[in-house]
């Protein structure tokens, strides 16, 4: 017998925060270039839209670096979610690096570790958002230029699978009908 009491039942659905549609702008494929740096990185959102990924697939001072970042906002167990965006990244070369993120018009921000931190990324988007030049910022000098520039656009690829999801299930339930609509 079902338990028409249970609390998980009648919490509402968690919605992902608006502040992250921001971040929508990223998603697809970019090639990343500059004197120091060559290869591509991809972002799309986990399905839910809570957590956009980035796959990082580049050369960067001799050494070929592979990774995925998770970008979303960080809710510990029982809390609530944290204001700012926050990420962590795990590469190839055994690193796991902490992030904020900030977008503020045309320009983003990635802080290395806290928001405000003397180790930053600013780079700023074209008019028409296809490319993103800056450079990260290390403390005591140092750092690196880059340009990210579009090179596949895959706007919102949660919708797709959610409807290719409905209309496989409404052919399985026995609803060819509804699945050719």
């Amino acid at each position: 017998m079902a338990d028409t009491n249970n609390s998980q039942a009648s919490q509402p659905t968690p919605k992902p925060n608006p502040d992250l549609k921001s971040l929508d702008r990223l998603v697809g494929m970019w090639k990343v270039s500059g004197p120091d740096i060559d290869g591509h990185v991809t972002f799309e959102w986990m399905e839910g839209g809570f957590f956009l990924m980035q796959h990082v697939d580049f050369v960067h001072g001799g050494r070929v670096i592979k990774g995925l970042e998770i970008i979303g906002h960080l809710q510990p167990f029982g809390e609530e979610p944290s204001k700012d965006i926050k990420s962590r990244y795990y590469d190839t070369m055994g690193n796991t690096l902490d992030y904020v993120y900030e977008l503020d018009g045309d320009t983003l921000t990635i802080w290395g570790g806290e928001k405000g931190s003397p180790a930053y990324y600013r780079g700023t988007f074209s008019k028409d958002g296809n490319t993103n030049s800056g450079a990260w910022v290390y403390p005591g000098g140092g750092g690196y230029e880059s340009t990210m520039t579009r090179s596949r656009s895959s706007r919102s690829p949660v919708v797709p699978q959610i409807l290719l999801r409905r209309l496989s299930d409404r052919a399985f339930l026995g609803r060819p009908d509804c699945a050719n609509r």
